[in-house]
C-alpha cells in the first residue's frame, strides 16, 4: 500500500515548502505503516512549459528528501489541459494501489471540500475560477470525489507562496547568471543546492524548447495545416499567419496574446507546435480514456460536439450562442445524433473543376476573412476555395474547427453538377 505525495508540484526544483510537505507524509507513512511515493510529471510540467531541471534530477531531490519511491506521469501535458489530465492521474495512483494523497494549500481541507462541490454536482471540470485561492488543490480534490475515488486527503499549510514559489525561484537562477544567489539557497535544502549546481555545472539545467522547430512551423505551415494542430483556432491560426516572420519567442507569446489566450493556454498551444500534437491525437487519447470510465461525462468528445449542433440549431430560432451555451450545460441538453459528416458545395473556376477528381484528400480552414475554405492538389495545382453551406452546418462546423482538439477532414465527391466535398467531424 502506498500512500502519495505532492502530485499537484512539479518539484522543479524542489525546495523547502516541498521538503515540508515530503516530511509530513513520512510521519504519516510511518504511523500507518506505508511509503511515501512522489508522482512527479515527466517531459512537460502541470504548466505544458518544458522543466527547468530534468526528471532523473528531480526524483533525486525527492528521494534525498525521504520519499521512498518515485514515479512519473508522462505524455499527458503537452496533449491536455488539467481538467483532462488530473482524472487521468489520478486513475493511474489508484491503479497503483494509493490510498492517500497529502498536498500543501494556504486554505483548509474544509475550505477545499466547499469550493470543489459546485464543480462535483456539474460533473464538469473546465474552467476553474482563476480568482480562486489553491484552485489545483480543488480541482484535484473535486474529480477525485466525482469519480468515487477512496483516496483519503491530508492538507498541509502551504508555504508563504511570494517565496517558494518554484517559478520566481527558476527565474531568479536566470536573471543570475545560472548562479544560485545566496537568497535562493535559503529556500532549497542543502541536498537540492548540491543536486542543482551539478546539473548546472553540467549545462543540462535550465531546459530548453526546441525553438527552431517551433519557428520554422509557425513561419511556413498553410493554414490547413496549422488546423490539424491541436489548440489552434481559426483565429489564432489567421493571426499566426499574419504576423509572420518569427525568430524569438517574444514574437510568439505576441501572437497569441493577440488572439486571447491566457499564459497557460499559449504554453500548451506552443508545445502542441513544438511536438506537432494533432487533434486527432488527443481525441483518440481522450477517448481511450473514455472508455476507461475516467473521463467525466461532461468533458467527453461527444458531449463536445452534441453543445456545438446544439448552439447551431438553437442560433436558427434566433437564440444567441451565449444563451445556447449556457442552457446546453445548465440543463444538461441531450442532443440526439448530430451530423457526423457534411456535404457543402465548392466555388471551383471551370479550369479547377476540370482538373478536380472524385476521391481527393482536403485540407479544411477558415481563411483571413473568416470563412471556412478547403485545400487539395489536383494534377500539381493547388486549388482553394470557400465553402458553399447552410448557415447552421457553418456555426456547426466553426465551433468543431475552433473545439481545439475534434479533427475535421475532407474529400472530393461528385454531384449532379461539378464536385462537393464531404466533411468528416472527428
Amino acid at each position: 500500500m502506498f500512500i502519495l505525495i505532492g502530485i499537484s508540484a512539479d518539484f522543479d526544483p524542489v525546495h523547502k515548502g516541498h521538503e515540508k510537505l515530503i516530511e509530513e507524509a513520512c510521519k504519516l507513512a510511518d504511523s500507518e505503516g506505508k511509503k511515501v511515493v512522489v508522482y512527479l510529471n515527466k517531459g512537460f510540467s502541470a504548466n505544458h512549459a518544458p522543466f527547468f531541471v530534468d526528471f532523473d534530477a528531480r526524483r533525486e531531490m525527492a528521494l534525498a528528501l525521504g520519499a521512498d519511491e518515485v514515479r512519473s506521469f508522462e505524455g499527458l501535458h503537452h496533449r491536455l489541459v488539467l481538467s483532462y489530465s488530473v482524472p487521468i492521474r489520478l486513475k493511474q495512483m489508484i491503479d497503483d494501489g494509493v490510498t492517500d494523497y497529502i498536498t500543501s494549500a494556504s486554505i483548509s481541507l474544509d475550505e477545499i471540500k466547499a469550493k470543489a462541490q459546485k464543480f462535483i454536482d456539474e460533473g464538469n471540470f473546465v474552467g476553474m475560477p482563476k480568482s480562486y485561492t489553491n484552485r489545483n488543490e480543488i480541482r484535484w480534490y473535486a474529480i477525485n470525489e466525482f469519480l468515487g475515488s477512496k483516496l483519503n486527503y491530508h492538507v498541509v499549510k502551504e508555504f508563504n507562496k511570494d517565496k517558494y514559489s518554484g517559478r520566481l525561484i527558476r527565474q531568479s537562477i536566470i536573471d543570475n547568471g545560472m548562479v544560485i544567489a545566496d537568497e535562493v539557497r535559503k529556500l532549497l535544502p542543502e541536498s537540492t543546492v548540491e543536486i542543482l549546481q551539478r546539473e548546472i555545472d553540467a549545462g543540462r539545467t535550465p531546459g530548453e524548447r526546441n525553438w527552431q522547430d517551433i519557428y520554422k512551423r509557425m513561419n511556413t505551415y498553410s493554414r490547413g495545416n496549422l488546423e490539424k494542430i491541436a489548440y489552434l483556432n481559426g483565429n489564432t491560426i489567421n493571426e499566426i499567419i499574419k504576423r509572420r516572420v518569427y525568430r524569438d519567442p517574444e514574437s510568439i507569446w505576441a501572437v497569441f496574446r493577440r488572439s486571447d489566450y491566457g499564459p497557460v493556454m499559449t504554453r500548451l498551444a506552443i508545445s502542441a507546435i513544438e511536438m506537432e500534437v494533432s487533434k486527432k491525437e488527443v481525441m483518440d487519447l481522450m477517448k481511450s480514456y473514455e472508455a476507461e470510465g475516467v473521463i467525466p461525462d461532461n468533458q467527453k468528445v461527444q458531449r463536445v460536439i452534441d453543445r456545438a449542433w446544439y448552439v447551431a440549431c438553437e442560433g436558427e430560432k434566433g437564440i444567441s450562442a451565449r444563451d445556447a451555451n449556457n442552457r446546453f450545460r445548465s440543463e444538461n441538453i441531450e442532443v440526439e445524433k448530430p451530423p457526423m459528416t457534411i456535404e457543402a458545395g465548392l466555388n471551383l473556376t471551370r479550369f479547377e473543376t476540370k482538373i478536380t477528381k472524385e476521391g481527393l484528400d482536403t485540407d479544411l480552414y477558415v481563411d483571413k476573412n473568416g470563412k471556412i475554405s478547403v485545400q487539395f492538389k489536383s494534377e500539381g495545382k493547388k486549388i482553394k476555395t470557400n465553402l458553399r453551406l447552410p448557415a447552421r452546418d457553418v456555426t456547426y462546423l466553426r465551433y468543431i474547427m475552433d473545439s481545439h482538439f475534434i479533427p475535421v477532414s475532407g474529400s472530393i465527391k461528385k454531384a449532379k453538377k461539378g464536385f462537393k466535398v464531404k466533411v468528416v467531424i472527428g
